[in-house]
């Protein structure tokens, strides 16, 4: 590090945080500028991670960047939106020029004051005809939110991602501000020569690349190799990629990029330095992953035991600030949700409740076999929904049953249609169940068992260990190799 050739301060990218009320435009203002379709690729519509990425543009003849930070917007997610404004130099409070202020825009608005972020409201969906302006304006003003216009010095811009109406403008916007909030010691403060300081805004265990998460540098700069430290762990960056996957020999200030070489999953908020001297051993610096999950006998308490499994650590945190009284989490883990973590709700008395990961078929199958439920949710309101509806005593009645599971051995044409050829090798399959088509981790989709024959004779149930023709509706992309559950 000693050996790199400071930057022009000019060229770092200033940190832009997003913030606002769920479905006021954030993504989409976001794909405008990147010409991307991320919100079209997200559940519900709903942006439930942190996401950071780089646009490059040209301001005043010269080419400049901007590092995005792209919030949640449910509330659930509050913690995390404070988070990604203090990783920030700069916010965006993004309000629906139709629908005004709402919960998740005065949630946002206390972020920016707690933390003293300087932000620009912009005003989305402006070429819509149910936009009032003047109205929007006068409510983001009796949150005392002094805008440039009325008295205050707080920008205001319209814009509209679909028609790229004010788009560039923005940019402008938010390069001219971060101008304008610079420290007179900014170019001593900020540089890729300082001591090293990376915000985590995103983490997760990948089953391939092991423990990696997004961080933004806010000073110093990463190369791979490098031996740095969170507060929990010392550990050798492997590699560094830029936000469209690209492997980098050195990231620097402003630049929101994903480290690999973690022994653990760090923290989301959690910052990263250069390694310390340490007269302790290297193995004594890191606390094993064992020790991050939460695991504890559970005390008697009227409530319900959890083993609850995500697909981030941010989307861990995120819905573990949001339970209900009354359940109690013995583990909470990133990846996928394993047999262990069944047995380990069964030994609790618990469910299994996991959010954006695969349910392995096995996995299913034993939850079935020792009556523990087993759940996965691609959208936060149903999850919290349906804890409300278990401390009723709802959701146990509501406990999918798994009768059967069959392979696919064969297709060939029937009529209009195709029949499958199908082994059942476990419980049995009967005419009329509600199938589930797997393909290795991957839903295919459901379907109805309508024709169900043994040889030539139609038959209304087979158990284990024969061999059945069926026909299922309605016609899905199924496969040889695919597998076949029947479900309650």
């Amino acid at each position: 590090m000693a050996n790199d050739q400071k930057t022009d301060i000019t060229t770092y990218p200033p940190v832009v945080a997003v913030l606002g009320h769920v479905d006021h435009g954030k993504t989409t203002l976001l794909d405008a500028i990147r010409k991307t379709s991320i919100a079209d690729r997200e559940h519900g519509g709903i942006t439930q991670t942190i996401g950071a990425s780089t646009v490059e543009i040209v301001h005043d003849g010269k080419p400049s960047r901007i590092t995005f930070i792209d919030t949640p917007g449910h509330e659930a997610f509050s913690k995390m939106r404070g988070r990604g404004a203090q990783a920030a130099d700069i916010a965006l409070l993004i309000v629906s020029s139709g629908d005004g202020v709402k919960p998740q825009t005065r949630e946002s608005i206390e972020v920016l004051r707690s933390t003293e972020t300087p932000f620009i409201v912009v005003l989305t969906k402006s070429d819509l005809p149910t936009k009032n302006t003047d109205k929007v304006k006068q409510e983001l003003l009796k949150e005392q939110i002094m805008l440039e216009g009325y008295g205050g010095d707080v920008p205001v811009i319209e814009v509209s991602a679909r028609t790229n109406h004010n788009i560039k403008e923005l940019l402008d916007l938010i390069l001219l501000m971060f101008d304008m909030h610079k420290k007179p010691t900014y170019a001593q403060d900020v540089s890729s020569a300082n001591p090293l300081k990376a915000i985590v805004i995103e983490a997760k265990l990948d089953n391939r690349a092991g423990a990696k998460a997004t961080v933004v540098i806010k000073n110093g700069s990463i190369h791979p190799r490098d031996m740095l430290q969170t507060d929990k762990q010392v550990f050798k960056v492997r590699t560094v990629f830029d936000t469209n996957k690209k492997p980098l020999e050195v990231a620097t200030v402003g630049e929101a990029v994903e480290l690999l070489g973690f022994e653990d999953v760090p923290q989301v908020g959690g910052i990263i330095t250069v390694q310390k001297a340490k007269e302790t051993t290297y193995a004594e610096s890191i606390e094993p992953l064992q020790r991050e999950l939460v695991y504890r006998k559970p005390e008697q308490h009227n409530g319900i035991s959890v083993v609850l499994v995500a697909d981030t650590q941010g989307s861990l945190e995120a819905i573990s600030n949001a339970l209900p009284k009354g359940i109690k989490v013995v583990l909470k883990k990133t990846g996928e949700v394993s047999e262990a973590d069944v047995l380990l709700a069964k030994s609790t008395g618990g469910i299994v409740l996991s959010f954006n990961t695969k349910l392995r078929p096995d996995v299913v199958k034993m939850g079935f076999t020792e009556k523990v439920l087993v759940r996965n949710y691609t959208i936060i309101y149903e999850l919290l929904d349906e804890l409300n509806d278990a401390l009723e005593g709802k959701l146990q009645s509501q406990m999918e049953q798994i009768f059967g599971v069959a392979t696919v051995l064969a297709k060939f044409p029937f009529e209009k249609s195709f029949a499958f050829g199908v082994n059942i090798t476990d419980g049995r399959l009967a005419r009329g169940d509600k199938l589930r088509i797997m393909r290795g981790d991957e839903v295919i989709g459901e379907a109805s068992l309508t024709s169900l024959r043994v040889g030539k004779n139609p038959t209304s149930k087979v158990e284990k260990g024969h061999e059945a023709g069926t026909i299922i509706t309605p016609v899905l992309d199924i496969i040889v190799g695919d597998v076949i559950i029947s479900h309650s």
